[in-house]
């Protein structure tokens, strides 16, 4: 059996196993403040578009960051070979937005694999929602991982204070006296 690192929810069955992909990337929309976030997944005649919070995106990019760097320069220079080849059935085009991922790591394969699933765990209709897992290479993963952080990064900056970004128009800090805004720029 692999070794797998994974979270600590439980297995759930995934409704598309769209296999290998040929393109993984994170996206977003919009200006600071109102941006929107999104996976895109394309494996043979599949493309997903799963919805994120910057939160989910950040704590994707960082897991595969550092599993990246803990797997080391042994497990980067090896090559991948994906556990499942990519989608060959009908086109199919998924568009939700992910409750819940989960992300493991195939020792074997040295792949990742990502399940997103659009509704909670506990949800009574969560086996007629949409869900889908894919499996990306090292390389890919670590691509995912810079793009992931780097889009989470280029939102507003933090208040060095209280911690919650500052929005364009100015931020009123709950920490500093109730007379100080803060402005970006």
């Amino acid at each position: 059996m692999p070794t797998m690192i994974r979270n600590a929810m439980s297995e759930r069955e995934v409704r598309y196993k769209l296999g290998a992909v040929q393109f993984v990337s994170a996206e977003t929309f919009g200006r600071p403040g109102r941006r929107t976030f999104r996976l895109v997944a394309e494996a043979g005649r599949a493309q997903s578009f799963i919805w994120l919070e910057k939160e989910q995106l950040l704590q994707l990019g960082l897991f595969l960051q550092q599993a990246v760097r803990q797997l080391g320069d042994s497990a980067q220079s090896r090559p991948s070979a994906p556990g499942e080849d990519s989608w060959i059935g009908d086109p199919l085009e998924q568009d939700f937005q992910a409750r819940q991922m989960q992300l493991q790591y195939d020792q074997d394969a040295n792949c990742f694999v990502i399940h997103a699933f659009e509704g909670e765990e506990d949800d009574p209709n969560a086996g007629a929602q949409t869900s889908v897992s894919f499996w990306m290479t090292m390389t890919q993963s670590s691509e995912l991982a810079d793009a992931a952080l780097r889009i989470c990064a280029s939102g507003r900056p933090p208040c060095f204070l209280c911690g919650r970004p500052i929005d364009p128009e100015g931020h009123q800090c709950d920490r500093a006296s109730s007379h100080a805004i803060f402005e970006t720029g």
